[in-house]
């Protein structure tokens, strides 16, 4: 794991750099105060135990190695009604357009998006008219090589639309990714986003927001298959009434990789639904963490919020720490969550072998199959298969 900065006179660098940056979609006022911020406020991962490697307080980028080339971010997009533009554009071009979902969600008020928002330029924006449906994913790819990157993925889609978008993360050894992906829907919108983060021995922090309409679909699918260091939230603000989201994750840490995913959903209004699905696997010297939050105001009756993590532990020195938390304010709400950490089952072991099945084999099918529910719920059969291969990978 590369060393950390300390953040104190060291940080003073990251203000001088400000000044170099251009004034979008920020002016430099702007990005000195969300720097500011980032340097004030607790990053909210304290230390969980006696297995915690990270000081997620003391974590500052090597501002030396910061990249704002353009070409980090490709975007496939096979969609005719889709308009994509890179962030700096979009700024200039269609100013009104962006601020209805850059910064509307408030993730620039977190530590790490307030960091992304400080040296905001590299990214895009994906803008989805009024009853358009796509029929093929929007894939966005980052691949920012060793250097220090903050990409933005900032989606607005209009009421009726429905979209399925792809974000890919990729990056060398020694990089640092400090990212955020903000989606803004309005009502009856469909949109299913899934991240795939494959980064070599590289320390990824992200965070991804949403807000969605009335009667809105929204679902997350993140897998954190790669970097030494990967650290992000997942939230959904449900505001208004009617909305069904999803969050689906699997991570799986091994060697000395450590996985810290926190999730969030915020039931502010009534009469919505919301179900996450959290698989995680651990071998060798991995760890991780999960937190899972929902919380429920007062005034959201009628909420039926659900929640389920499972993580697998393949090596003794392996470790996950699940954390599932309810906070509930409403008294006419459905709420459920469920968490288990554990081995394999050796009745399923034997089972597979006295079917002439080696042990081995048994324990890769255990495991793979492990994680098969939260892999339905990612949007493409290609990209299924694709998480497939890479966690037998991980079992090999």
């Amino acid at each position: 794991m590369p060393n950390v900065a300390v953040a104190t006179a060291e940080t003073s660098p990251l203000f001088g750099r400000l000044a170099t940056l251009p004034n979008e979609p920020l002016t430099n006022e702007q990005r000195r105060a969300a720097l500011e911020r980032f340097l004030a406020l607790p990053s909210g991962r304290e230390r969980a135990g006696r297995f915690w490697r990270i000081d997620f307080e003391t974590l500052v980028p090597d501002i030396a190695r910061l990249d704002l080339n353009p070409a980090i971010v490709s975007v496939e997009n096979p969609n005719p009604a889709v308009v994509v533009y890179d962030l700096a554009t979009a700024a200039r071009e269609c100013p009104q357009l962006l601020a209805r979902a850059f910064g509307a969600t408030g993730i620039h008020a977190t530590k790490f998006g307030a960091l992304t928002a400080a040296f905001a330029h590299v990214g895009c924006f994906i803008h989805v008219p009024a009853d358009r449906a796509c029929d093929h994913p929007v894939v966005v790819r980052y691949a920012g090589g060793d250097a220090t990157v903050f990409p933005s993925t900032v989606v607005l889609v209009e009421r009726g639309a429905r979209v399925t978008i792809v974000e890919r993360i990729e990056a060398d050894a020694g990089a640092f990714v400090c990212g955020a992906t903000e989606i803004v829907t309005e009502e009856h919108a469909d949109v299913s986003f899934a991240a795939l983060q494959q980064a070599a021995a590289a320390r990824v922090v992200w965070n991804r927001t949403a807000r969605p309409g009335k009667d809105a679909k929204m679902a997350w699918a993140d897998a954190e298959l790669g970097a030494d260091l990967a650290a992000g939230d997942l939230t959904v603000s449900i505001e208004q009434t009617g909305i069904a989201a999803e969050i689906a994750a699997i991570f799986f840490p091994r060697g000395s990789q450590h996985v810290d995913v926190i999730s969030s959903v915020e039931h502010r209004a009534g009469e919505a639904s919301s179900n996450t699905l959290v698989k995680s696997a651990a071998r060798e010297r991995g760890q991780a963490r999960f937190l899972g939050n929902i919380r429920i105001a007062a005034h959201a009756q009628g909420s039926d919020a659900r929640l389920r993590d499972d993580a697998l532990l393949l090596s003794p020195t392996a470790h996950i720490d699940s954390v599932p938390a309810l906070e509930i304010g409403a008294n006419d709400v459905k709420a459920y969550h469920g968490a288990t950490v554990g081995a394999m089952d050796s009745e399923q072991i034997f089972y597979m072998e006295s079917r002439g099945i080696e042990r081995s084999a048994a324990e890769r099918m255990i495991a793979l199959g492990f994680f098969e529910p939260a892999l339905e719920r990612f949007p493409t059969a290609s990209l299924r298969d694709e998480l497939r291969e890479a966690l037998a990978a991980k079992l090999s």
